[in-house]
């Protein structure tokens, strides 16, 4: 497999006076990294076989939770996920698609820190600290990049590469960004963030919607180098040519879009499944859960 050779991250988010102006009003106050909790939030459809290889690289002993947002999975998604972490929190999300797959998964996150995680491989659970290092050196979002030094990627294919490029360039023009990458969704933020990128949308267009609204309010945002890798099982369920018209949609979309319209967020009545399968009633005020692995025999 390719591994991801050591490379620098990169400010690259616009507005950084608003964002100062902001955080100064806002007065929010973050916890120091020895507190922080961190919220692993993982999107599924059919992903049973992949669930092993993804879980056993994440760094349970950093994690605060990990959600997993299934979209009604006819395989053994669910039951593969608590075999492999008990404690995981299982969500039954409340529409259809990755963008609402991750807006039921933000809205019941209880950590500090979301981060963002593929159920299929691709993205590697072992970069996660870069991620959260990045927040903790002053970032507001830390955003994976697969096209900058220390990136890369063995998935994507020629013509997703020509039209990521072509719609990246297109957001960087509109909204004075200096984005690398566009359509790529391993990132991390602070959860304080969350009503100013306010998910809205439901397909692959969310990662475009994400860093659109994280430029367009002012926050400060870090590249992170990242590398992609082949999904591992199954088909990808992402249609360049349609997929790509959503983006762009989205892109001219948020850029006529009224100023500070992406606050303007609907309550989420997210619904969490048990041990036992059964469906819950809306989530209850955070409680604090462990990460535990199954002990060996």
């Amino acid at each position: 497999m390719l591994e991801r050779p050591p490379g620098p991250v990169t400010k690259v988010g616009a507005m950084d006076a608003t964002r100062t102006e902001q955080t100064q009003n806002d007065q929010i106050t973050r916890p120091p990294r020895t507190r922080a909790r961190i919220s692993v939030v993982i999107p599924t459809l059919n992903e049973a076989a992949n669930l092993p290889h993804v879980f056993a690289r994440l760094p349970l002993e950093e994690l605060f939770e990990i959600i997993l947002v299934d979209g009604h999975s006819t395989d053994d998604t669910i039951k593969m996920a608590r075999e492999l972490c008990p404690s995981v929190r299982v969500l039954l999300q409340d529409g259809k698609g990755k963008g609402n797959a991750l807006a039921c998964g933000f809205a019941a996150a209880r950590g500090d820190i979301i981060v963002m995680l593929d159920a299929d491989g691709s993205t590697d659970p072992r970069e996660i600290p870069d991620y959260v290092d990045a927040l903790f050196d002053g970032a507001d979002f830390a955003k994976g990049s697969r096209f900058m030094e220390g990136g890369g990627s063995t998935d994507i294919t020629p013509l997703r590469m020509t039209g990521n490029r072509f719609l990246n360039g297109t957001v960087n023009a509109l909204f004075g960004t200096r984005y690398s990458d566009l359509c790529y969704g391993y990132n991390a933020f602070w959860s304080d963030v969350r009503p100013k990128i306010n998910v809205d949308c439901a397909g692959f267009e969310v990662e475009t919607l994400i860093n659109i609204r994280a430029a367009k309010a002012g926050l400060s945002v870090t590249e992170v180098p990242s590398v992609e890798h082949e999904r591992i099982h199954g088909v990808s369920k992402l249609h360049p040519v349609r997929d790509g018209l959503r983006v762009l949609r989205t892109i001219l979309s948020e850029r006529f879009a009224r100023r500070g319209g992406a606050e303007a967020t609907r309550v989420r009545l997210v619904r969490e499944l048990d041990n036992n399968g059964a469906v819950g009633g809306p989530l209850a005020p955070p409680a604090t859960p462990a990460i535990d692995m199954p002990s060996s025999a």
